[in-house]
């Protein structure tokens, strides 16, 4: 899906349309939903492992959280990103 939507936005490129100034492209939302989940799951293994006193299962929580809410910002940022209000 992503993959469709970078080379898409390639071709119409090169087929001498402008390009959209105005949305993100969907690799820069990749980037910060990365990004932002890195600091989100460092601080959710740091509550787990507070709550819990354990590291492995600590870790568990966050590596499913760090998949999990990269998929959900991923979504948000694309929807938002179609959304005019405020633009």
């Amino acid at each position: 899906m992503i993959l469709n939507q970078v080379i898409f936005s390639r071709k119409t490129q090169s087929r001498g349309f402008e390009e959209d100034k105005v949305s993100e492209k969907p690799l820069r939302s990749v980037a910060k939903a990365f990004s932002w989940r890195l600091i989100g799951t460092i601080d959710t293994l740091v509550v787990s492992y507070v709550l819990t006193g354990q590291i492995k299962l600590a870790a568990s929580i966050a590596s499913i959280d760090f998949i999990t809410k990269l998929v959900l910002y991923f979504f948000h940022e694309r929807i938002w990103n179609k959304i005019k209000w405020g633009k």
